[in-house]
């Protein structure tokens, strides 16, 4: 029963993010097909733009209905597995810590926890305490992923006492409820694309580069040399794939609609009290973090386990795209 319910749920879940790709690429062509016809048929652009306007006005609504259904029999479905769960009276809360930059050194880490936590019956929930300002794409998403699969069986409540930004917020919103401390830093919802140049360093070295390639992209962002205009485009293409994916995850995350969740898309972070009741939803210490994930699981006096995960020697070593501040990721590029 139960793994028919995981089907159920990896369904949705897959048609949910093809909803929201689609949505995207419908108003992207339609805005281009716009400017077609401001270009070439000016003597009729009003009526032309009002009509534009009003089909995509009438499928984004449509589409909006179908991904809020489609969240509501998600909610159903993460009931009915928690509900699945054994009622227990002497229940377990596990604190996961996720501290420092996150790498796949710490993505493994963390993910192995994360199983553990799933596969031990005496949890009853997890408090996922965040001291991080991000790390790079690809391990960031991973976790949250990880997080998301956990949270269908047994409730999260995030905490950060002093920094979730960045990569750092994107699991937390993985949880049921985030709560920080009034002056943890929160928010730098955004993407960073570091990339070495140090093609002039090399000349004044006397260091030449020979380079063999099956393709004119297989050296992209390499350090030896400057990228091409058709690869910065290709870059930023990149970049913001990334960046709309990290808006769909906080609009979710905290059900906020993706124009207001856009408003907080530009880089900043900022105090907890500053946006508590949007991208946190109540400001406190572990101790209210851990009462407020007892009143999710209605219990009281819950037995509390600590557990532990790695130190990472994090480090930028190469061209990639971060989920991370940029005043963090200078900290951690090769010197």
């Amino acid at each position: 029963m139960e793994r028919e319910i995981w089907k159920y749920l990896s369904f949705i879940l897959t048609l949910l993010l093809a909803l929201a790709i689609i949505g995207n690429v419908l108003l992207y062509i339609n805005n281009n097909e716009l400017q077609k016809a401001i270009q070439e048929r000016g003597n009729v652009t009003v009526v032309y733009n009002e009509t534009v306007k009003e089909v995509e006005s009438n499928a984004t609504i449509a589409l909006q209905a179908k991904i809020e259904e489609l969240q509501k029999e998600l909610e159903y479905i993460k009931g009915q597995l928690r509900a699945n769960r054994t009622e227990k009276t002497n229940v377990t809360i596990a604190i996961l810590p996720v501290v420092g930059p996150i790498d796949e050194t710490a993505a493994f880490d963390v993910i192995s926890k994360i199983r553990e936590i799933r596969n031990d019956d005496n949890v009853g929930g997890v408090v996922l305490w965040i001291e991080s300002p991000g790390g790079y794409v690809g391990p960031v998403i991973t976790i949250y992923k990880e997080l998301k699969k956990l949270s269908y069986e047994k409730p999260i409540v995030a905490y950060t006492g002093g920094m979730a930004a960045s990569g750092g917020y994107l699991i937390a919103c993985a949880a049921d409820k985030i709560i920080a401390d009034p002056l943890a830093e929160v928010g730098s919802i955004g993407v960073l694309y570091v990339h070495y140049d140090l093609e002039q360093n090399y000349a004044q070295n006397g260091i030449k580069v020979n380079v063999f390639k099956t393709g004119k992209y297989k050296d992209t962002g390499a350090e030896w040399r400057d990228l091409t205009e058709e690869e910065r485009e290709m870059i930023k293409n990149e970049v913001n794939t990334y960046f709309e994916y990290f808006l769909q995850v906080v609009g979710e995350g905290r059900n906020l609609d993706l124009n207001i969740t856009r408003q907080y898309g530009d880089g900043r972070v900022w105090f907890a009290s500053e946006v508590k009741g949007t991208l946190v939803d109540d400001t406190g210490d572990l101790d209210s973090t851990i009462s407020a994930l007892e009143e999710i699981l209605k219990v009281k006096s819950a037995n509390v386990v600590f557990y532990s995960t790695q130190k990472v020697d994090f480090g930028i070593y190469e061209s990639s795209s971060l989920y991370m501040p940029p005043n963090y990721a200078l900290s951690y590029i090769r010197r």
